[in-house]
C-alpha cells in the first residue's frame, strides 16, 4: 500500500486557496465609486449640502461663531434656528442639565430596558403627559425615532390597518408608515373632502389618521377639528405630529391641539424636545396601554440607548417653565409677525402663513445656495438653504424663524441683507411664479 504524506493535502489546498483569494482580490468591486457617483450626483443638481462651522455663544443667542475654511471666525446672527425661543440658553434649563449632570453623569448606562431607566427620565414623562392631557408618556431619543418607531408599532398591533398619511407629513412619519407593513392611502395635503372620500372606500376596517399641526415648510396648519370630526364618523384613531407647535402654541404650550382646545379628541399626539422646548429628544403621549404596547413592542425604542437624565432634567424643566410663562409665546409670534411685515413691505417673495414659519421664495436650488452663501459671507447672516427633497423641487426656499431675541434693530438689518442679496442675484421678487408654486 502506497502511504500518502500528511502534509500534501494540507500544502495543495492552500495553495489553491491563495490562487483563488488572489483572483477574487484582483477583481474586487470598486465600492467607493458607488459612494463619489452619488455625491456627484447631489453637486451637478446643484443641490449638496455644505454645513457652516459654527458655534453658539451661551447667554448671547442668536448670535453665534463661524468659522470660516481659513479658520477664522466672524460673529453671526442665525436666523433658522429650530430653538424657536432660545429655551435651549435659558437659566432654568441649563442649570437643571448640568446639576443634574454633576449629580448623576452624563449618560444613561444603557438602554432603558437593561440600565438606562432614570429618575429624571420617568419624570419627564409624567410632565409631557399632563402637558397634552394623555394618561401617559413614552420619551424617544428624538422626534425622528418617536415618530418613526410610534406609527409603525401602533399600526403593527392593529390588524389590517389602513394608515391615511398626509401628503406633506414629515420623512420620520413617512418611515413610520413604510415600516410598519401596513396598506396605505396618501390625502392631498389639509385637503378634507379627500380624505372623507378615502375614509368612505376605506369601510370597517381599522384606520389610523396621521398628520401634523404645523407644517415646518409651508407655515400651514392642519383643522385638527375637522379631521377629529372625520376620524368619529368613520372609526379611525388620530396620530398627530406636533414638533413644530409644542412650547410654542396654547395656554401651557401644548400646540394647536392645545389652542383649538381638542387635545382630548386626538388618540396619539407626538412632540419633541429639540424645537420649542430647546433640548433634544422625542415622545408620544396617550393612553396608558398605548404607550406600554408601544415600549414593549418598538425596536426603535427598545434596542436603543436611553436619554441621559441630565437631558431629560433640562427638558423637563423647560416643559414645566413654559408651561406657566406666556412670555416667551407672546414675544415670538410678535417678531415673527414684525419679520414678515418687513420683509412683505421690501417686496421680497414671503410666501403667507399663520404660523412662526417666515418662507423666502427662490425656485432654484443653485441660486437658493448662491444667495445664503451672500449673505453669510457679506452680512454675517446665517440662513441654511431648503432644497429638494426637503421641498419639491421649483419651490426651494430660505426657511426664516424668528424667535423672540431677534429685535427690531436685528429684523431691519435681516431686510436690508436680503434686498440687497437679491438685487446683487437678481432673484425673484413678490407676486411671481414661485410663491405660487409653493402654495
Amino acid at each position: 500500500m502506497t502511504m500518502i504524506s500528511d502534509t500534501t493535502t494540507p500544502r495543495d489546498s492552500s495553495s489553491q486557496g491563495s490562487s483563488t483569494r488572489a483572483s477574487f482580490g484582483q477583481g474586487r468591486t470598486d465600492y467607493e465609486s458607488y459612494f463619489r457617483k452619488a455625491v456627484d450626483r447631489l453637486h451637478d443638481e446643484r443641490r449638496y449640502r455644505v454645513f457652516a462651522d459654527i458655534e453658539r455663544i451661551a447667554g448671547r443667542f442668536p448670535t453665534a461663531n463661524w468659522r470660516r475654511p481659513d479658520g477664522s471666525t466672524r460673529e453671526i446672527t442665525v436666523w433658522c434656528s429650530n430653538d424657536y425661543l432660545g429655551m435651549g440658553q435659558h437659566p432654568d434649563v441649563v442649570s437643571a442639565m448640568t446639576k443634574t449632570a454633576a449629580r448623576c453623569g452624563v449618560g444613561a448606562g444603557g438602554t432603558r430596558n437593561i440600565a438606562g431607566n432614570n429618575s429624571p427620565l420617568v419624570d419627564l414623562e409624567r410632565e409631557l403627559a399632563d402637558l397634552h392631557g394623555k394618561e401617559a408618556g413614552l420619551v424617544f431619543t428624538s422626534g425622528y425615532v418617536s415618530n418613526q418607531a410610534g406609527i409603525s408599532t401602533i399600526a403593527k398591533l392593529i390588524p389590517n390597518c389602513l394608515i391615511l398619511s398626509d401628503a406633506f407629513n414629515h420623512n420620520s412619519m413617512i418611515e413610520g408608515v413604510r415600516h410598519s407593513g401596513c396598506e396605505k392611502r396618501i390625502f392631498r395635503h389639509n385637503d378634507l373632502a379627500h380624505l372623507e372620500e378615502l375614509l368612505i372606500a376605506a369601510g370597517d376596517r381599522p384606520k389610523l389618521i396621521a398628520f401634523e399641526s404645523v407644517y415646518s415648510m409651508d407655515g400651514d396648519v392642519s383643522d385638527i377639528a375637522a379631521i377629529c370630526d372625520l376620524a368619529d364618523t368613520y372609526g379611525a384613531m388620530t396620530y398627530l405630529d406636533e414638533v413644530h407647535a409644542v412650547g410654542l402654541y396654547g395656554n401651557r404650550g401644548g400646540g394647536i391641539a392645545e389652542r383649538d382646545g381638542v387635545m382630548h379628541r386626538v388618540d396619539v399626539i407626538e412632540g419633541t424636545l429639540a424645537k420649542g422646548f430647546g433640548c433634544v429628544g422625542g415622545y408620544i403621549t396617550a393612553s396608558t396601554v398605548l404607550c406600554d404596547a408601544v415600549r414593549s413592542h418598538a425596536p426603535g425604542f427598545i434596542f436603543t440607548t436611553a436619554l441621559p437624565p441630565a437631558i431629560a432634567a433640562a427638558a423637563r424643566a423647560s416643559v414645566r417653565y413654559l408651561k406657566r410663562s406666556q412670555v416667551e409665546r407672546t414675544a415670538h409670534q410678535r417678531q415673527a409677525a414684525l419679520t414678515k411685515v418687513a420683509l412683505e413691505e421690501a417686496g421680497l417673495p414671503v410666501l403667507p402663513t399663520e404660523t412662526h414659519i417666515v418662507p423666502v421664495m427662490v425656485g432654484d436650488a443653485e441660486l437658493c445656495k448662491a444667495a445664503a452663501d451672500h449673505l453669510l459671507e457679506q452680512h454675517g447672516i446665517y440662513i441654511q438653504p431648503i432644497n429638494y427633497p426637503t421641498v419639491p423641487r421649483g419651490t426651494e426656499r430660505l426657511r426664516i424663524t424668528p424667535s423672540p431675541f431677534h429685535d427690531a434693530a436685528r429684523i431691519a438689518r435681516l431686510t436690508a441683507a436680503l434686498t440687497e442679496t437679491w438685487d446683487t442675484l437678481d432673484l425673484p421678487r413678490a407676486g411671481t411664479v414661485f410663491v405660487e408654486a409653493a402654495e
